[in-house]
């Protein structure tokens, strides 16, 4: 794995607590829930934390139990990243870390 880019599976189970409030009868996996998930992979990769969100833009929805890649690049210093579902993105954006 380049050190220019880190990819992980992301899932949210369909008994994640706040599935029920967003929305009821036909649930969603929260954007917030997306960007705890853009966190942890920028820790794992570069043990940083989530220091901000420069832009971040949800294009389609991810469902509980479905199954999606994130990935994070590094792009003449800015940290991007996308979510993608069999290839349809989802979510992208860039954000800032911090030791």
């Amino acid at each position: 794995m380049s050190d220019a880019a880190f990819h992980r599976e992301i899932h949210v189970g369909a008994d994640h607590p706040s599935l029920p409030g967003h929305f009821p009868g036909a649930p969603l996996v929260p954007g917030v829930l997306l960007l705890e998930q853009v966190a942890v992979a920028l820790r794992a990769w570069r043990n940083q934390r989530l220091a901000r969100v420069l832009e971040a833009k949800f294009l389609a929805p991810l469902l509980p139990d479905e199954r999606a890649s994130l990935t994070l690049t590094d792009a003449a210093g800015r940290l991007r990243f996308e979510v993608r579902r069999d290839g349809e993105l989802l979510a992208r954006g860039v954000i800032e870390g911090a030791s």
